[in-house]
């Protein structure tokens, strides 16, 4: 499968030509909230195949100028099973692999932008011809691959599709798309199966244990029933060892890319 990512594709102008950005690469996580909450936004373009309204905006800020996306809370459609606010968990996701010092997603704030409230995550400059199935045959993309993989597990997320894996140009994978993450209910549906059945090594093993307590920063962003279950998750996969395997064929999302 070599289709690019439909979520992050690089805009054109009128002339069909890409747009050129500026874009943070590499820079101390620090920095890079500063200016994501601190820049001042404006509106670039809608970002295509989105379900939910997606911008693509460039953030003005003294330091260091860079494009982002904003997902504003109004511009979400309702979901049966989600409570509105889904740009919160994009904030939960953030804050999680922080605390579990995994770093594979991008750094995401909350921001009264143009459209509203919403989360603002910083652009990740990638190939976008690159994903999910044609980043694992690669064995160095293994260990940011596991780290998602285990990132998902214990967030629930229910649609980590091949294309929510982008391999940035300096070096390391990130996870996207986070916003159908953390119900109560288990409901994972991801296209990384490839590790069940391995054990998980003391460093991530470690990690994983260490988020049946929850990280404080957590209860801003999600329900209490939320934070028990992802205790829970964290705990039994703690115990168990290793990468599951997948239940039968069934949790998948679609489209997989």
């Amino acid at each position: 499968m070599n289709a690019p990512s439909p979520h992050h594709l690089m805009p054109t102008d009128e002339d069909g030509e890409q747009l050129k950005l500026p874009v943070i690469r590499d820079a101390p996580v620090a920095d890079v909230l500063e200016v994501l909450r601190g820049g001042d936004i404006s509106i670039l373009g809608r970002m295509p195949y989105s379900s939910n309204a997606t911008f693509l905006v460039r953030i003005d800020h003294a330091t260091m100028p860079t494009a982002a996306i904003y997902k504003p809370e109004r511009g979400e459609r309702p979901l049966w099973d989600f409570p509105s606010g889904l740009y919160r968990r994009e904030i939960a996701a953030f804050e999680l692999s922080e605390a579990l010092g995994w770093h594979v997603i991008p750094p995401t704030v909350e921001r009264d932008g143009p459209l509203g409230v919403g989360s603002v995550q910083l652009f990740i400059d990638a190939n976008f011809e690159e994903h999910y199935f044609t980043l694992v045959a690669e064995d160095r993309h293994h260990g940011d691959l596991r780290r998602i993989c285990a990132f998902d597990l214990i967030a629930n997320n229910t649609d980590r599709k091949s294309g929510h894996c982008l391999a940035s140009r300096w070096g390391p994978i990130y996870g996207i798309d986070q916003g159908l993450c953390f119900a109560s209910d288990f409901k994972l549906r991801t296209v990384i199966w490839d590790f069940g059945g391995e054990p998980f090594d003391d460093e991530l093993g470690a990690a994983i244990g260490s988020a049946a307590d929850p990280p404080a920063e957590l209860a801003q962003w999600l329900r209490p029933d939320e934070l028990s279950a992802l205790a829970e998750r964290a705990e039994w996969l703690a115990s168990f060892g290793k990468f599951p395997d997948d239940d039968g064929g069934r949790r998948w999302p679609w489209p997989l890319v």
